[in-house]
């Protein structure tokens, strides 16, 4: 199974291979807040950029450890790359994800305001 996504303007397009999680986390850091981020985590090797890298621009902050990308054309960030346990993973905004149903997920609350 797979599901795909893209940003709001369909610049950015990507595959993850995987069955569609059944919950998400909701980080209350300061930029997950702002943006409302639902969030799954994917190794890296699942995920697949189908088009728009070229588009694609880059914010860092705190401790520059995620890669936040963002389509510069319509402002969605679908995605973000990153490591855990030295593997590299892919941060997946379900939001992004129009075949999932957002309601029934089970959510994982971070308290990433205290890191």
């Amino acid at each position: 199974m797979a599901y795909s996504g893209s940003c709001h303007c369909g610049a950015v397009t990507f595959t993850v291979q995987g069955d569609a999680p059944q919950q998400a986390m909701s980080c209350n850091c300061s930029h997950c807040r702002r943006k409302g981020f639902l969030l799954t985590f994917v190794p890296a090797e699942q995920f697949t950029l189908d088009q728009g890298e070229e588009a694609l621009k880059t914010y860092l902050f705190n401790k520059h450890k995620i890669v936040h990308r963002f389509c510069p054309t319509c402002g969605t960030e679908p995605f973000a790359e990153g490591e855990q346990n030295g593997a590299a993973i892919r941060a997946v905004n379900l939001r992004c994800v129009p075949d999932i149903d957002l309601d029934a997920l089970a959510l994982q609350k971070v308290d990433g305001a205290s890191f």
